[in-house]
């Protein structure tokens, strides 16, 4: 089932919209990952990482890495079609402000 173009609040938050651009093209990212290339801490990319669990657009991951639990993020069919139909509609958005 494919989503219609539609501007999504939910993705649209800078850091948000960054996370599932980042993990469209792949089939999972670790946590360190992701937090590194965004540079920022722990707890922000926590806090957006939840509002995308429980929207349904990302799913976590823990498994055992030797001593520690590394975390993996995953997007969602229903995050990839929600990140999909969100782009469309910024490039029709984009294309208003062409003069061309």
């Amino acid at each position: 089932m494919v989503t219609p173009p539609a501007f999504d609040d939910l993705i649209h938050a800078p850091n948000r919209l960054q996370i599932t651009a980042m993990l469209a093209p792949v089939e999972a990212l670790d946590f360190a990952t992701v937090r590194e290339t965004l540079q920022i801490s722990d707890s922000v990319l926590s806090k957006h990482v939840r509002v995308l669990v429980e929207a349904g657009y990302v799913r976590a991951t823990k498994t055992p890495h030797g001593s520690r639990t590394r975390t993996w993020l995953t997007l969602t069919p229903e995050g990839r079609s929600a990140l999909d139909g969100h782009l469309t509609e910024l490039r029709r958005i984009a294309a208003m402000a062409s003069t061309r």
